[in-house]
């Protein structure tokens, strides 16, 4: 499979035919829960959820969200609702409630599946804050005053007690069995058939520079190509075995990750429902995988794991690392205690379904931590000067464009934004800055200007602002990025309360907590009385994050940063 036209199926037909294949290879495993599926046995599971979901009736075109961290009906459900043509809505597992009840209500949700609590988060618990109604409600009756379209909820159990209660109001994950049977395989077969791969399959959401995040659409062709593209560059067959350790909410452990395997049935290996370094490792270790993927900091924490050296590594060949940027000493351990000889680096964003740029398998260390590699197949890019938009010559400076056929469709509902990140002429418009050299390798010079990227997490700060406006006390809130040794920067508010109002930094984190994700919590809390500005009255932001860098005593870890 690689032409374009090679790749223009359903992600229904993907998973049918890798079955049919490759029914008795590996397709799943969850080492913590000790859940396997072959190829057969996960088409099977799929089927029936999918068929549950019709019973439902969850049509073609609905919208279906999902809350959860990386269990294994996570996956189950992304292929279920890509075979009855639902449109699966990934939700962030550390959103609380504010940013819930916006996702849902922006997207037109119509069912949710979410598991129970995770860490501090009990999604049980914020659902009911969110759709009080929930509580009374008979299961597939759901009215709920905020959320007027949402009707179905169905809980998923934690796999150490798979038998306890389920919430009132919502039905159990197995109950999509029994509800199931109600739906004749056949049906499901015309169900499916009637999906085509130019439908949209998924919404992502990604983080705004206006505030609010933005649904990103995609495709079953965006989507498959994408990761078969990225797959061929990895020189991924059925033989291979992918450990993810990153989340599925996220396109890199959905698209580059369970999606990925898909395109050559290779064996997806889940280590563990969250990241744990020694999982990671002993996942890799215990079914021998052949690849891996992750954020610097998660290779960083594997690597210094005080076990590192027991656990066996070998048959570790490839895998992709993205997010940030590498150090070079980093990859250098990746490849050289990894065994990961192959390690590639990525480049590319959500709307781009997502992998723009991808190193060589055959690429010097050198060149895989100091560029981004060159466009995969059927991508055009181009650098284009921000102010003129006129192309600039190699080794020039200017924001990166794309366009493919794997673009987004848009943003939901936001055709305003739509049209301003893609151009009349189908370019997509990254806002990062980068060069490219003679033999067309990409550099990241620079990105959006106000982004934050913490851990491998993009934050941009009007979302944080737009926020803490809601605190009575704030008058005016200004969010900027520091650098950090451990997460590459750390997010720091400065804040000017209204006069006669007092508040301490404690405060202010509090106020996020249980209401934001935790890794937009401010780290660092300023109370200031006024802004640095330019004579026009524009915040400089630059000068903030100057100033705060020397009262913070953080010049160490602005020195190490790469980006």
């Amino acid at each position: 499979m690689t032409t374009p036209d090679d790749l223009k199926i359903t992600m229904g037909e993907l998973l049918d035919r890798q079955a049919g294949r490759f029914g008795d290879r590996d397709a799943l495993i969850h080492v913590d829960w000790d859940v396997r599926y072959t190829w057969s046995q996960f088409r099977e599971e799929c089927d029936r959820v999918a068929r549950g979901l019709m019973a439902l009736g969850i049509g073609k075109g609905d919208h279906v969200a999902i809350w959860s961290t990386n269990y294994p009906e996570w996956v189950i459900a992304q292929f279920a609702t890509a075979k009855i043509g639902a449109v699966l809505v990934t939700v962030n597992p550390a959103y609380r409630t504010h940013e819930l009840e916006f996702l849902l209500n922006q997207s037109d949700a119509v069912a949710l599946m979410l598991i129970g609590s995770f860490r501090t988060s009990d999604y049980a618990a914020m659902l009911g804050e969110v759709v009080p109604e929930l509580a009374h409600s008979i299961p597939g009756q759901l009215h709920s005053e905020k959320l007027p379209r949402l009707r179905n909820v169905v809980f998923i159990p934690p796999h150490d007690s798979p038998a306890g209660a389920c919430p009132p109001g919502m039905f159990a994950w197995a109950d999509l069995d029994g509800l199931g049977e109600e739906v004749t395989p056949s049906a499901l077969e015309q169900r499916q058939s009637g999906t085509h791969p130019d439908d949209v399959i998924c919404i992502m959401y990604t983080s705004g520079t206006t505030g609010n995040p933005k649904g990103v659409m995609l495709t079953h062709h965006n989507l498959v190509a994408n990761a078969a593209y990225t797959m061929q560059g990895l020189r991924f067959t059925e033989q291979d075995r992918l450990c993810i350790p990153v989340p599925f909410y996220h396109c890199f452990g959905s698209v580059l990750g369970t999606l990925a395997c898909a395109t050559t049935a290779a064996a997806m290996i889940i280590p563990s429902e969250y990241f744990d370094p020694g999982k990671a490792l002993a996942a890799v270790a215990e079914e021998r995988c052949t690849a891996i993927h992750g954020v610097p900091t998660m290779f960083i924490a594997e690597l210094e794991h005080p076990d590192f050296d027991q656990f066996d590594l070998t048959s570790l060949r490839t895998g992709i690392m993205a997010g940030s940027p590498c150090p070079i000493e980093i990859m250098r351990q990746v490849i050289d205690r990894m065994g990961c000889s192959e390690m590639t680096v990525g480049y590319g964003l959500t709307e781009a379904a997502p992998i723009i740029t991808l190193t060589r398998a055959d690429d010097s260390i050198e060149r895989r931590v100091s560029t981004v590699g060159t466009v995969i197949p059927h991508v055009e890019v181009k650098i284009v000067d921000p102010e003129t938009g006129e192309e600039v010559p190699a080794g020039e400076q200017g924001e990166l464009c794309s366009r493919s056929f794997m673009n987004m469709k848009g943003y939901y509902k936001l055709p305003e934004a739509t049209e301003a990140a893609i151009d009349g002429e189908a370019w997509l418009h990254t806002g990062d800055l980068a060069t490219v050299d003679a033999e067309g390798y990409y550099k990241i010079t620079g990105r959006s200007k106000d982004m934050i990227i913490r851990g491998g997490e993009n934050v941009y700060p009007r979302e944080i602002e737009e926020f803490l406006y809601t605190n009575p006390k704030v008058a005016d809130v200004q969010v900027i990025g520091v650098p950090d040794e451990r997460f590459g920067e750390e997010i720091m508010a400065w804040v000017m309360l209204r006069a006669g109002e007092e508040a301490t930094e404690d405060e202010v984190r509090d106020f996020c907590r249980g209401r934001i994700a935790h890794y937009k919590v401010p780290r660092y809390v300023k109370f200031v009385s006024e802004f640095p500005m330019t004579i026009t009255g524009k915040i400089q932001k630059y000068v903030m994050r100057e100033q705060s860098i020397r009262e913070l005593e953080l010049e160490g870890a602005a020195n190490i940063e790469t980006a």
